[in-house]
């Protein structure tokens, strides 16, 4: 396993995550799995076994179902290990029952405590924006949190860089600061290289990525032309990352997979491979039904993509560079600094988008 530095922090994290989603099976997550604490256990050991440091839960995750059965399993073995969760989203019918107030924030944090069988978490990210709380209330029950010990790094997911920026900048000290932001980034969604990646490098971030394989999308097993794999969570009715061009879809697909087969990897395997060469991540939150799942994308660790891989690879999914990044693309660029690079360090010396104009 290869362990990654979090943003501007000295905690080192597994360049895998395990994500807990499956955990439980309440409600809608049925459609993605269903897994008890004998298969959580199994599962759990194995990414163990192979290095990994980081597992990633929520309190939302079938309504806190996951973190029992993860705080189970992990029970007595939290010395070596760091643990993710997370706040926000609705878990309840009543008025307060989500968002980022303070109130909600400190209650659901000591809620997670008791279901996870710790005393602390060590990365507790904001789920998904609220507009509505103001966001220095946010910041101040987060660096109350960390004062008291109970989170030691906090984090946002799913946050626009606005929304990101203008958190950083009312945390009232250093140590309560966003650490690391957990966005959805695969080869097939690239928007995060638009703001969040370059927000990232220029502000010390650690990202972690969700759904790194699209839902399983990304894993080879659907193929252009067919149906949902049988057993997939789409066969399920998961609708979810939202796909708005299925032909480029699989033209990134059809890439994926011969490049797999010159390494003896599946396409999941590349996808992730490609992942990690990108700016400012520090880790990959997978997940999977099987043991055997799993030790195949561990495979992704160690498969280097050549550089005539990776130019191929972003050539059939490379995103347009729209306003204002085609005009700084073609103006700015003797002037950019490592944070512009995350966009731009992809594209050709001169950006028009199609043809070249007349003038």
């Amino acid at each position: 396993m290869q362990y990654r530095t979090l943003g501007q922090t000295g905690l080192k994290v597994s360049a895998l995550t395990m994500g807990t989603f499956t955990f439980g099976g309440r409600g809608a997550f049925g459609r993605a799995a269903s897994q008890d604490v004998s298969d959580a256990r199994l599962l759990v050991d194995t990414c163990i076994d192979n290095g990994i440091n980081l597992f990633d839960t929520a309190n939302m995750y079938s309504t806190g179902l996951s973190e029992e059965i993860l705080g189970e399993v992990l029970e007595g073995r939290y010395d070596n290990i760091l643990v993710t969760s997370k706040a926000r989203m609705p878990i309840g019918d009543g008025p307060n029952d989500e968002g980022l107030s303070r109130w909600h924030l400190i209650r659901e944090c000591e809620r997670s405590l008791k279901r996870l069988r710790t005393d602390h978490i060590d990365i507790y990210y904001m789920h998904e924006w609220d507009g509505l709380t103001p966001v220095e209330e946010t910041m101040e029950a987060l660096d109350t949190l960390i004062q008291q010990g109970k989170i030691r790094y906090a984090g946002c997911s799913n946050f626009s860089a606005w929304h990101v920026m203008k958190s950083l900048a009312a945390a009232p000290r250093h140590s309560s600061r966003f650490a690391t932001q957990q966005i959805h980034y695969t080869i097939e969604a690239r928007e995060a290289e638009y703001e969040l990646l370059p927000l990232s490098v220029d502000q010390g971030l650690g990202v972690l990525v969700w759904s790194p394989l699209a839902a399983g999308l990304l894993s080879g097993k659907h193929r252009r032309g067919a149906g949902p794999a049988e057993g997939s969570r789409q066969a399920a009715g998961w609708d979810e990352p939202p796909i708005r061009d299925t032909e480029r879809l699989w033209n990134i697909v059809d890439v994926l997979v011969e490049i797999g087969e010159t390494h003896d990897v599946e396409a999941a395997q590349v996808a992730l491979a490609w992942l990690l060469t990108r700016p400012a991540i520090a880790s990959l939150v997978i997940g999977g039904r099987r043991v055997e799942q799993f030790e195949r994308n561990f495979r992704a660790v160690d498969l280097v993509l050549s550089e005539d891989e990776l130019t191929r690879l972003n050539d059939v999914s490379r995103l347009p560079l729209v306003y204002p990044y085609w005009h700084q693309h073609n103006f700015a660029r003797p002037r950019f600094s490592a944070a512009d690079q995350a966009l731009h360090a992809d594209y050709a010396d001169r950006y028009y988008g199609g043809e070249d104009p007349l003038i």
